[in-house]
């Protein structure tokens, strides 16, 4: 099984690869993947949005409504103020549906096998470190903003900036709150972008490895992959919320509301495990 493994000539690399150039611009394969990723997700909430304003409904649409009303339903148990809430809830949805989508695309049968200039042309957009730390820093920026509005200038820059002289212990908490901010992103970045690699990889290494057979396997470790499709999708949506759940909550202390969708509190280290 070994030497078989060391026979095969697979072609993985972690940075994405330049397809073509517009002028002096690279064209990637994970840019153009996440392109046509980017294209589906819209054309799919355009017409499911369609179709429910006029009453039109399917199986499909059912579905991606049932979706959506499951990640509102999340949104207001998290974020406490419903005027909050709604202002995050475009930004929160379409990470979901954008990673959800793009991340999906990477399970497409023959990954590594359509090529253009010996590169291969899928990969998906999430397993692209460029999308994934551009993704976090939209994120943690939009925490910012929102805390601003929040708690205002003064009030979000109190978070970070406190009198070492009257208070040593807020202000060493301080510094400790600025690291977890930009910890936070890091770990949102790379937390997906290993994920979406590494499951790539998988089915590239699987699909090898059986050869003939993997007609048979491949379907089980596909199924796997979409799963932990949703799984991604779903901890970056949440953790957006939580994040801006903890900034916005500081100015009484409190601890944000998390609860489930069926409005039961939820284990106060919930938090502290997703990130």
């Amino acid at each position: 099984m070994l030497n078989n493994f060391a026979a095969l000539d697979l072609h993985i690399s972690i940075a994405s690869e330049t397809l073509f150039h517009i002028g002096s611009f690279p064209v990637t394969n994970a840019l153009l993947t996440g392109i046509v990723g980017g294209t589906i997700t819209i054309a799919i909430l355009f017409y499911v949005a369609g179709k429910v304003r006029r009453g039109q409904y399917n199986r499909f649409v059912g579905l991606v409504q049932w979706v959506f009303e499951g990640l509102l339903a999340q949104i207001d148990g998290v974020i406490a103020d419903k005027k909050l809430a709604r202002k995050i809830t475009p930004l929160a949805v379409t990470i979901f549906f954008v990673v959800l989508i793009n991340y999906w695309l990477s399970v497409i049968p023959g990954l590594d096998s359509i090529k253009l200039n010996g590169v291969p042309i899928l990969r998906s957009l999430t397993a692209d470190l460029n999308f994934t730390l551009g993704l976090a820093i939209i994120t943690v920026v939009s925490v910012q903003i929102y805390a601003i509005k929040y708690l205002g200038v003064l009030g979000n820059a109190g978070r970070y900036l406190r009198n070492p002289f009257k208070d040593f212990v807020g202000a060493f908490e301080g510094i400790l709150e600025l690291i977890g901010e930009l910890s936070r992103g890091t770990a949102l970045a790379l937390r997906l972008f290993g994920n979406a690699f590494a499951g790539e990889v998988l089915l590239i290494v699987i699909a090898a490895l059986t050869s003939y057979a993997a007609s048979v396997t491949l379907p089980f470790f596909m199924a796997f992959e979409l799963f932990i499709g949703f799984i991604q999708a779903y901890v970056f949506f949440i953790l957006t919320l939580i994040f801006t759940s903890l900034a916005v909550s500081h100015e009484h202390g409190d601890e944000p509301n998390l609860t489930s969708v069926d409005h039961s509190a939820a284990p106060n280290h919930t938090a502290k495990q997703l990130e």
